[in-house]
């Protein structure tokens, strides 16, 4: 029995000194080789790394389920801010780092997690809802047959939840686009 308690003990404090390591958060590395850790990936979403002006670098379908560990080689970046992205289904998940002369840092409390909108259509209904963690500006945009039929911008929501009456006389191609966080996500349809 003592045995026992004296194993979970080392257990438990090895885990704690793991867990309170600040350096590994804030971790600068030889950038010829980038270790990136996503958890629960399923295959099929899309990985992306994209530079500070959101061009995207590298991009490529994830081929496993489960934890995902990608090394990158990042010898040929030049200095600046860069992000690794998980494109999940209703989520994508946002781990930011830096070049600097060779070197990247991880920043430290920069992983962001934003959920993306749900655009769907009943007849002749827009339905629009998103969840944001932050106040943010959403821009919403409806189109029929390629001509803007509505434009809104919504300011400081953490909660969208938007319903759009079609006029039941315009039957034809819809598009419906959302953007928020640098990001458009569209739904097109036919009513």
């Amino acid at each position: 029995m003592k045995k026992r308690v004296l194993v979970i003990m080392l257990m438990l404090v090895s885990l704690f000194n793991y867990a309170n390591n600040e350096n590994d958060f804030n971790k600068t590395v030889n950038a010829n080789k980038v270790k990136v850790v996503f958890n629960d990936v399923t295959k099929g979403q899309l990985l992306t790394v994209n530079d500070e002006n959101g061009i995207q670098l590298h991009a490529e379908t994830v081929s496993t389920t489960g934890e995902l560990t990608k090394f990158f080689d990042l010898s040929s970046l030049n200095n600046g801010l860069y992000t690794v992205e998980l494109n999940k289904e209703f989520i994508i998940v946002i781990k930011s780092l830096e070049v600097k002369d060779n070197k990247v840092s991880f920043i430290k409390g920069s992983d962001k997690v934003f959920f993306k909108p749900f655009i769907r259509n009943e007849e002749n209904l827009v339905l629009i809802s998103k969840i944001g963690f932050h106040k943010e500006l959403i821009k919403v945009t409806i189109f029929y047959n390629s001509e803007v039929i509505l434009a809104e911008t919504i300011d400081n929501e953490t909660m969208l939840k938007r319903a759009y009456r079609l006029d039941e006389k315009l039957k034809g191609n819809y598009k419906v686009i959302v953007s928020s966080n640098n990001k458009s996500y569209s739904n097109e349809f036919k009513y």
